[in-house]
């Protein structure tokens, strides 16, 4: 099974390319504002070292956030332009999903899971995992001093994480931060990991939890 992952939420974008479990090829760079131009290039450089072109994949998978509109916007148009194009399926992975799936093996026993990412607007955006789930809540966005009760010990990752962890502390519950952000590769093993199980895939559609924060002008037509 040929994947190719392409990621862009947050202030790193990757693409990778998996088959049958093996991570053929590989690439990120920190891009905070930088995915319109640096992932296309990107995409077609692991797809040549894959030695493979769009035509050869079984599946495309792609980030959904929560993340930043410009990445996200990028990155799954990206993904849905080689998706047509090649005839072959499109799948959405979201922040919290490919957050989940980096976790070393036995670090999140017992835990429920938070995934935190900052808006930049004064508040995180978070997808609860329950402990033993690997299928999070809808995003909720709110401020560090009104986050959600904690009913179990957490693990917070994400941009976010060791502030979230931080504030659940300080109101004496059991918190672990381990910071990190989304990965292709990851993407791309979960997508598999899915389409071996039969698993229906998640919509490729941008997972926003609010509006963006730059608007069209009046009477422009948007895009």
């Amino acid at each position: 099974m040929k994947i190719l992952a392409i990621e862009g939420a947050l202030a790193r974008c990757s693409a990778a390319v998996l088959a049958d479990g093996v991570v053929l090829a590989a690439a990120a760079a920190d891009a905070p504002r930088g995915q319109p131009a640096l992932l296309p290039p990107m995409v077609q450089d692991v797809l040549t070292r894959a030695g493979l072109d769009a035509a050869a994949l079984d599946a495309v998978v792609v980030g959904i956030g929560p993340g930043g509109f410009t990445g996200l916007r990028a990155a799954i148009a990206l993904a849905a332009g080689i998706a047509q194009g090649a005839g072959r399926p499109l799948a959405g992975i979201t922040t919290g999903e490919a957050l989940l799936a980096a976790l070393p093996a036995g670090l999140r026993a017992g835990r429920a899971a938070w995934a935190a990412v900052d808006n930049r607007r004064g508040r995180v955006v978070l997808e609860v995992f329950a402990p033993g789930a690997d299928v999070p809540s809808a995003p909720l966005v709110v401020a560090l001093d009104s986050l959600p009760p904690a009913d179990s010990p957490v693990l917070v990752l994400g941009d976010a994480a060791e502030a979230v962890a931080t504030a659940l502390r300080a109101r004496g519950n059991d918190a672990h931060a381990h910071e990190g952000l989304p990965d292709a590769t990851h993407l791309a093993r979960l997508a598999a990991a899915r389409l071996r199980a039969g698993l229906a895939p998640r919509p490729a559609a941008p997972l926003y939890a609010e509006p963006p924060a730059v608007t069209a002008p009046a009477g422009a037509v948007p895009a």
